[in-house]
């Protein structure tokens, strides 16, 4: 019997993650790649919160939302990226039956929540384009914390429930899961008894907690789109287009990658390729959204520049008093 704790009558007690085993040749190349995208990572999604949160002028219910969000991608690349460079590196690719399960369970309560806040995300740039004038008392700050508060609490109450039932599972052997991350269809995969109750409410959970703030964020933007259209000064319409254009690309990225990874067919062929989209939307995703945002948002550089600003102005006083 192995982790008990988990409710599992089971003659394995230990995974193997086989992630890029047919890499072998690049292992040293991919663990200083992946080690170099989780530093960026980190150091680019803190960078946004402690800019939100020292920046008077950030503080918005955008900025309040993208601060969210940040936050969400340091927790969400840290689920994977830690135990896959400590595979490149050491060539362990074991993993316990609790913590494979640990790591699946937190991976998809971040992945649920980002669908709820980036929905919200869109719904704030509706409300503030579309319904300009009575935005401010409609996102207020009460309201604010509740929408952040139901994104965290919506995506982890949903995925407690699929774990609950993939703990009611039985795995006898094979134990070698094809993929760098303990995933929902792999673990599915290596199931001795019989996975159609789990997979039923599984593919129930995910419809009712992602199809909604997937909805709702395509009909925010079709609805900005329309309002755009209606805006006859190029020069207003481009500002106002700016203001959501860095949240449309962080949208379009996510969206597109996770429905090709899941839509894609679970053929031994496409293995590779659902293992190459896996990669951007849990790796490349946090990695670049810092950048987006800070890149093509005039608020955020402005921020940059005024922090750097002092940053310089605090090491030259320092340099002074030390020639003093």
């Amino acid at each position: 019997m192995a982790d008990g704790e988990w409710g599992n009558q089971t003659s394995i007690t230990e995974f193997i993650l086989l992630g890029f085993d047919n890499l072998s040749e690049l292992q040293t190349l991919l663990f200083l790649l992946f080690l170099m995208i989780y530093i960026v990572t980190m150091a680019g999604n803190i960078f946004i919160i402690a800019l939100v949160v020292a920046d008077q002028h950030l503080h918005t219910p955008m900025y309040f939302f993208l601060g969210n969000l940040s936050c969400l991608e340091t927790c969400y690349t840290s689920t994977i990226l830690p135990r896959m460079l400590t595979s490149l590196l050491t060539g362990d690719r074991t993993i316990s039956f609790s913590k494979c399960f640990m790591q699946f369970y937190f991976f998809a309560c971040l992945a649920g929540t980002e669908c709820y806040l980036l929905s919200v995300m869109s719904y704030d740039r509706y409300l503030a384009i579309c319904k300009p004038l009575h935005y401010a008392a409609l996102m207020n700050g009460r309201f604010c914390l509740q929408l952040a508060a139901g994104s965290w609490i919506s995506g982890f109450v949903a995925n407690s429930v699929t774990i609950f039932f993939m703990s009611q599972l039985t795995f006898c052997g094979p134990n070698e899961i094809d993929h760098f991350f303990c995933d929902f269809t792999p673990i599915i995969r290596l199931s001795c008894s019989d996975s159609y109750l789990m997979e039923l409410v599984a593919f129930i959970l995910a419809s009712i907690y992602t199809l909604p703030p997937f909805i709702l964020t395509l009909m925010s933007y079709v609805c900005i789109m329309i309002t755009l259209l209606r805006i006859h000064s190029s020069t207003r319409r481009q500002k106002a287009f700016s203001t959501c254009s860095s949240h449309l690309i962080v949208v379009t990225s996510f969206y597109g990658t996770l429905i090709i990874v899941y839509m894609l067919p679970d053929a031994t062929m496409l293995r590779d390729l659902h293992k190459l989209f896996s990669v951007f939307y849990t790796v490349v995703t946090p990695l670049v959204n810092p950048l987006i945002y800070s890149l093509r948002n005039r608020e955020v550089k402005e921020a940059l520049r005024k922090a750097l600003r002092k940053c310089l102005a605090s090491q030259e006083s320092r340099n002074s008093n030390q020639f003093l």
